[in-house]
This record gives C-alpha cells, structure tokens and sequence, in this order.
C-alpha cells in the first residue's frame, strides 16, 4: 500500500470540514426559519383569539344593555300591574261593604 501525503491528510480534513460546515449552516438555517413560522403562527393565533373576543365582549355589552331595557320596562309593567290589584282590591272591598248594607236593610 502506498503510503498517504501528510498533505492529502490536510486536503481530507479541510474538505470534511467544509461539508460539515455546510451541512450545520442548513441545519441551523432550517431551524431558525421552523422558528420563525412557528413565533408566526402563535402571534397571528393570539391576534384571531383577541379579535374573536372583543367581538363577543361587544356583543355581551349590548345584550346587557337590552336585557337592562326590558327590566325596566317589566319593573314598570309590575308597577302599574301593583296599583291596579290595589285599587281593584278597595273596589272589590267597597262592593262587598255595600252589598252586605244592602242585605242588611233589605
């Protein structure tokens, strides 16, 4: 066998170093853009969950606001609905109070 040039062993070295650089650059640039996609895709994730929920907030604000409204108004309806028991009730007693008057002298 023949023997090998100390400069070939130079030549090997220097040539399996230029590859393996190469090959770790790509390794590191796929992993720095595989990063990049996923930072990206967590931000716009956020951004649709943030839109989705000022739109229900919105949403809940006016149901609340309409649900005040209808309060009020069956507090009024009750309100009105208390004074007519109250007054049908002293009409109610009134009649009674004077058909018993009537019984009594008839």
């Amino acid at each position: 066998m023949a023997a090998i040039d100390p400069n070939m062993y130079s030549v090997l070295i220097t040539a399996l170093t230029i590859l393996g650089g190469a090959s770790a650059w790509r390794f590191y640039e796929k992993r720095a853009i595989h990063k990049e996609k996923d930072e990206d895709f967590i931000r716009h994730d956020c951004k649709d969950r943030i839109a989705k929920l000022e739109a229900l907030l919105a949403q809940t604000g006016k149901e609340k606001d309409n649900l005040r409204q209808m309060i009020l108004e069956l507090t009024k309806q009750v309100a009105a609905l208390s004074v007519k028991v109250e007054f049908l009730t002293k009409e109610n007693e009134k009649l009674k109070n004077n058909s018993n008057k009537k019984q009594l002298n008839g």
